[in-house]
């Protein structure tokens, strides 16, 4: 388990994959998001089992609130995805603590860079240390319609 000291007490970080709550993690993220809204589980299944995924939750019940998925080679590139807090525990640090846990999970692969995507979070992974592409002109995206 990967030390995530700053998470508020009565909560734990884990990377166990067993660990995750698969039918709680669909529902987030097919119901309560703008980018997930509609997502088939099998889909979600997929996307998941080529991730490493990561959960928060609380010490004494074992429910998990929260939830992050990350796609790498685990030598250059991580791309953060699914980032996800249930809203009953926002506004506690929960999410920070996660993201923070998660890219320092991650540091001993030696990435090069960790991408992410957000419309509507840019101040919380600021304080991460995430910011705007140096480039963006150098980055291209292919999309499927």
């Amino acid at each position: 388990m990967t030390d995530a000291t700053d998470l508020p007490e009565g909560y734990e970080f884990s990377a166990d994959p067993d660990r995750v709550d698969v039918d709680r993690v669909h529902h987030w993220l097919s119901t309560d998001t703008y980018w997930a809204t509609g997502r088939p589980r099998e889909k979600h299944d997929r996307a998941a089992a080529s991730s490493l995924n990561f959960g928060v939750y609380e010490t004494a019940s074992g429910e998990q609130v929260a939830y992050a998925r990350v796609v790498t080679d685990r030598a250059l590139f991580a791309w953060l995805a699914d980032v996800y807090v249930d809203p009953a525990v926002r506004g506690k640090g929960v999410g920070t603590a996660m993201v923070r846990a998660v890219i320092e999970h991650l540091r001993p692969y030696g990435l090069t860079r960790v991408l992410l995507a957000t419309d509507d979070a840019h101040g919380v992974y600021e304080k991460l240390g995430f910011g705007p592409l140096d480039r963006p002109e150098e980055w291209m995206v292919h999309l499927y319609r």
